[in-house]
Parts: C-alpha cells; structure tokens; sequence
C-alpha cells in the first residue's frame, strides 16, 4: 500500500510517543517524597488522614483543585492539529500573495452553482 513520504509504521509510532508523553507528564506530577504538614500554596493544615492516604501530598483540598484545573487547561500538544494549522497559515499566506481563494474548495463549489 503507497503511504507517501511516511515510513511504514509512522502512525502507529507517532501514536505511541504521544501515548509515553502523556504517561510520563502525568508521572512527574504525583507527589513524591514525604508529606508536608502544611500547604505548600496557602499554608493551610494538611490533615493526618490526606497524609496518610496521599503519601508525598504537598497542596490542601482547595488548593489540589485548583492546580488540577489550571493542569487540564494545558492538556499537552495536539499533533496533528499543529501541523494542520500550518497548512491553514501557508496556504493563507500564499493566497495573499497570489490573489487566489484562501480556500481551494471555494473555487470548485462555486463553479459547480
């Protein structure tokens, strides 16, 4: 089967690394270490039992949930949307230049009415 200019494989490696990245961001985030007694944001007591459950707990209740919402805000690195959006923007700048439609399909569904 013609893959173009991709190694065979190439997806399904792509898919892996993206896979690992996300293992080993999520990994870097646990706690590790001995819990503190006290937030390390808002200086807040940490219970006995948080401590005990949570070994390496550095953030409060609150303050837990406030990092884990700032975290997901900033999921990681969409792949292939990057490399879709510099496509949009090159061919955005090649149509400035040339004159032609921004969009190629515009031109083929215009024709077609």
């Amino acid at each position: 089967m013609a893959t173009g200019w991709a190694q065979d494989g190439a997806v399904q490696e792509q898919i892996d690394a993206t896979v690992k990245d996300g293992i080993k961001r999520a990994q870097s985030r646990l706690p590790q270490g001995p819990s503190l007694t006290h937030c390390a944001q808002c200086g807040a007591d940490i219970s006995p039992e948080r401590r005990a459950a949570l070994p390496g707990v550095r953030f409060c209740v609150p303050c837990q949930e406030a990092e884990d919402q700032r975290a997901t805000t900033h999921a990681g690195y969409n792949r292939r949307g990057s490399k879709d959006a510099s496509c949009a923007e090159k061919r955005q700048h090649y149509c400035s230049r040339t004159g032609g439609p921004a969009n190629a399909n515009t031109t083929a569904r215009s024709s077609l009415n």
